[in-house]
């Protein structure tokens, strides 16, 4: 039976069972239906996940391919963005840069790519002008043949067949010394076919007189239709007047596409190409015509990593992995007793969908993909101390552990399902915008959403339904961190927003100061250039000195180190790379340094990519508006969005002040703040909505600081976790993902401190102005229904 079959009819099961599980009101019922529903999702997960990456033999060949595939930084390998540049034609009209276009150059790549010997390549368009090309495992010295292979501009002629090719093949006519041998290869009848032909040397059409083709359908089958300028047309037309019934070879690359035979001679500036052609032959041999690479390319972007960098990288991953689950654990543990081993029960489930949700989408796993799945483990943790927290509560209150459990579930619901809500709002906005390993993260941090809300609302509610019915849980035990607290957050509010103004202004400062410096070759265009030493290494100084005596401009020389490794990493110009690598080699052989990773950026997309990172923050704020205010009301909206600016802007000052370079993952880490920051902030404003439905009395001042003091402990306790996640990235996840943890380190402690003092405040403010439903009257109008 057809697998995917299989996996659809799973899927369309598991629909039904989670309808029917929140139609039904039999506890009975729900926990079976639970239980079969986590069982189908893990047996699911497991199946579309194993094994998850390349199985290989002793010698190292592949034995059983994986799920999961991994990305270029971790396997290394090269990656390009070639960009197709319009050109005038005859008439000086720019020839447009169409979609079909962009296609037919894909499959002309392909081929060269083919022919190269690689395994694997990945060739696929990239918006509206652009082709992606991933070559994994591409040596040093393959690296500028490849280049330019891609870079070199198709060759498209057409070229007269020797009308006694065959005799001449076969040793029963005199050759011709004008003519030479070509092999034509094609498919007759479903079979592979190959011809050799004697075709002349020089070119009797050149191809770029060729302006359009197409293939088209008619009562005689599939054919070909093209047409040419004004000088083609008046060639073409003498040349196959002259060579009626006689075959010519239409040739790309110097490699014969099609060998038709002249039926009359063709005036007017169209030919028809007609034969048995099959519909994928003429589509194809339309697209040879086309001659999508007639116009010149550009390599815009080229990133490449040696496979020992990515084995470094990965091991850097696991280790941070390894530490943040292993803290995790135990953290839950210590804190929450026999609740926090379902906890982790459930977490261990949350990895287990994840993984499976990755094989089961093809998704490519990369190094800022790692980050994305330790991240999520945090917030994955944080859904569960919103629950666990909110039975403390009702227990306190003398209800029964049923009675309590259930409480806790059913009212940490909505605070749940918008806090995860308004995070995955950045990651689609993320996916949407991002390009290379960035959407990687993206992709990892949107499943490990999606997974933590199945593990908290359902994997870890069923465990407590059969612990409770089974009378293995009889008392909840927790540790309490921090008790019953009655501080003035917003007495102090004033002195806060003095404080936050103060830093703002201050990051802005430094932000001004450094200028074009905080942006790494990713905005601003450049070389990355990695190296390793095999041997004794020179001070960083002396290699500076050495790359200035070039004189090629502006260049960063810095140390990285992993646990393992030690890097040299040369920012410098555009192609300034190999210069330096040279020079760097002459003056410090001892060292013998290799290169490890190559990056460049032509300064044209850095500043795409800029802008589109700016446009991604820009509407991942506009969507968070939006939903909070439908959600909440504006002045919640306000606050949330006002709490947002304060942690991206003060990350970013902070990446300024201990001189760190913004790059495409830190536009990832900044998301990420944002969405964890509106997540901190949604937990707090949904404790104040429930004071105020539920009609507690006081001012509206009182209220807030009731509901941000009841949220005190889960508020450190959540980021404590998303904390300890992140330092296993900091301080072991290698160079790249150490600047990403610092960004989430500090947006983290922003975040949670803007949740009380900033954003709070703001909704505060926002309503004494008053409006349609501002919080001031929804008060007002609680507490007279309360009164009456």
């Amino acid at each position: 039976m057809n697998p995917n079959f299989i996996i659809f009819s799973a899927g369309m099961l598991l629909l039904v069972l989670f309808g029917w599980y929140f139609a039904t009101e039999s506890e009975r019922i729900k926990r079976m239906l639970g239980t079969i529903i986590t069982v189908c999702v893990i047996a699911l997960a497991l199946h579309a996940a194993y094994p998850p990456f390349d199985k290989k033999d002793a010698a190292g060949n592949i034995v059983e391919n994986g799920k999961i595939q991994l990305g270029l930084d971790l396997k290394g390998g090269t990656s390009f963005l070639i960009r197709l540049i319009a050109e005038p034609d005859e008439k000086g009209v720019k020839r447009e840069i169409t979609k079909t276009m962009v296609e037919q150059a894909v499959e002309v790549i392909r081929k060269r790519v083919d022919t190269m010997g690689t395994s694997e390549p990945i060739i696929t368009p990239s918006g509206t002008d652009r082709i992606l090309v991933q070559i994994p495992g591409l040596s040093k010295e393959k690296l500028d043949d490849t280049r330019a292979q891609l870079q070199k501009v198709a060759k498209l002629e057409f070229r007269m067949v020797h009308p006694n090719s065959s005799e001449i093949l076969a040793g029963n006519a005199s050759p011709d010394p004008s003519y030479h041998v070509e092999t034509y290869k094609d498919e007759r009848d479903g079979k592979p076919f190959e011809e050799q032909l004697l075709v002349k040397k020089k070119a009797d059409l050149p191809g770029s007189m060729v302006t359009g083709a197409h293939a088209y359908f008619d009562k005689n089958g599939w054919g070909v239709s093209l047409q040419f300028n004004s000088a083609g047309s008046e060639l073409f037309g003498q040349l196959t007047q002259a060579n009626v019934g006689k075959r010519f070879a239409i040739m790309l690359d110097g490699v014969v596409q099609s060998a038709p035979v002249i039926r009359d001679a063709i005036w007017g500036g169209g030919a028809t190409i007609s034969g048995s052609f099959k519909e994928a032959q003429a589509r194809q041999l339309a697209s040879v015509l086309e001659n999508p690479l007639a116009t010149p390319v550009k390599v815009e972007d080229e990133r490449s990593a040696s496979s020992s960098l990515g084995a470094d990288a990965i091991n850097s991953g696991l280790q941070a992995g390894y530490l943040a689950i292993g803290l995790t654990i135990f953290c839950v543990l210590a804190y929450y007793r026999f609740s926090g081993v379902l906890a982790n029960l459930a977490l261990l489930v949350n990895v287990v969908v994840l993984f499976g949700a990755m094989g089961m989408f093809g998704t490519v796993l990369t190094l800022p993909g790692i980050a994305g799945v330790i991240l999520t483990l945090g917030m994955a943790i944080d859904a569960n101390v919103l629950i666990y927290e909110r039975i403390r509560e009702e227990l306190a209150e003398g209800k029964s552990i049923k009675a309590g459990v259930t409480a806790g579930f059913e009212k940490a619901f909505t605070a749940i399902f918008d806090a995860n809500v308004t995070t995955l709002i950045t990651s689609v906005i993320l996916f949407w915008k991002a390009t290379g390993p960035v959407k990687g993260f993206a992709v990892t941090l949107t499943m490990g959403i999606v997974a933590s809300l199945f593990t908290a609302l359902i994997v870890t509610r069923n465990l407590f339904e059969w612990a409770l019915t089974t009378g293995i849980l009889k008392k909840v035990k927790m540790s309490s961190l921090i008790s019953a607290t009655n501080f003035d957050f917003l007495g102090k509010r004033k002195i806060a927003i003095g404080v936050s103004l103060s830093v703002i202004a201050a990051s802005f400062a430094i932000m001004a100061i450094r200028g074009d410096k905080l942006l790494g070759v990713d905005f601003k265009g450049g070389d990355r250039l990695v190296l390793v030493a095999d041997g004794p290494k020179p001070d960083s100084n002396e290699v500076r000195s050495a790359i200035n005596e070039l004189k090629l401009g502006e260049t960063v020389v810095q140390i990285e180190k992993s646990k393992d490794r030690e890097y040299l990493t040369v920012r410098s110009p555009e192609h300034t790379a190999e210069t330096i690598l040279h020079r760097i080699n002459e003056k410090f052989p001892q060292a013998a340094y290799k290169q490890d990773q190559l990056e460049h950026v032509g300064s044209l997309i850095g500043s795409e990519l800029l802008t589109n990172s700016v446009t991604a923050l820009v509407l991942g704020m506009v969507g968070i508006l939006i939903y909070v205010t439908i959600r909440f009301e504006f002045s919640f909206a306000l606050g949330a969005l006002v709490a947002l600016l304060h942690d991206v802007i003060i990350t970013v000052g902070a990446f300024a002040l201990f001189h760190r370079e913004l790059s495409l993952i830190i536009v990832g880490a900044v998301l990420t703040i944002a969405g964890y920051s509106v997540n901190d902030t949604i937990v707090v404003f949904d404790r104040i909505r429930e004071g105020i439905h539920n009609g507690r009395r006081g001012s509206i001042l009182e209220i807030m600081n009731l509901s941000v003091n009841e949220m005190l402990s889960r508020t450190i306790l959540t980021g404590g976790v998303t904390l300890l996640t992140t330092v296993g990235l900091y301080f072991f996840g290698g160079p790249v993902l150490n600047d990403f943890a610092f960004a989430i380190l500090v947006g983290v402690l922003v975040g949670t401190y803007s949740s009380v003092f900033i954003a709070a405040p703001v909704v505060l403010w926002w309503s004494g102005r008053g409006g349609k439903r501002s919080l001031q009257a929804e008060v007002q109008r609680t507490a007279q229904a309360t009164a009456v």
